[in-house]
């Protein structure tokens, strides 16, 4: 069972494949996407990713919510579901 993470206060510079790579070294990364503004194609500062299991996302989680990307302190936890 996959596990979505929010992950929120992302660097400019961070890219899907440098979120995915943060991400790879806590287990498998079966999605990484940055959000981005569809007017002027820059981050809006956030992101999600998705790892395989529940394990590795709680892993992914209790390692990187705090580290320091680029001088910004990463905000990570469990995405919430979508609310209509």
């Amino acid at each position: 069972m996959s596990k979505n993470i929010y992950v929120g206060n992302l660097p400019w510079s961070m890219d899907d494949g440098k979120l995915s790579e943060l991400f790879g070294e806590h287990g498998e990364v079966t999605s990484a996407k940055v959000i981005v503004d569809r007017m002027s194609g820059r981050s809006r500062g956030f992101g999600f990713v998705e790892m395989a299991t529940a394990d590795e996302a709680g892993a992914a989680i209790e390692a990187l919510n705090g580290h320091d990307a680029d001088g910004r302190e990463l905000k990570v936890n469990e995405a919430k579901p979508r609310e209509d």
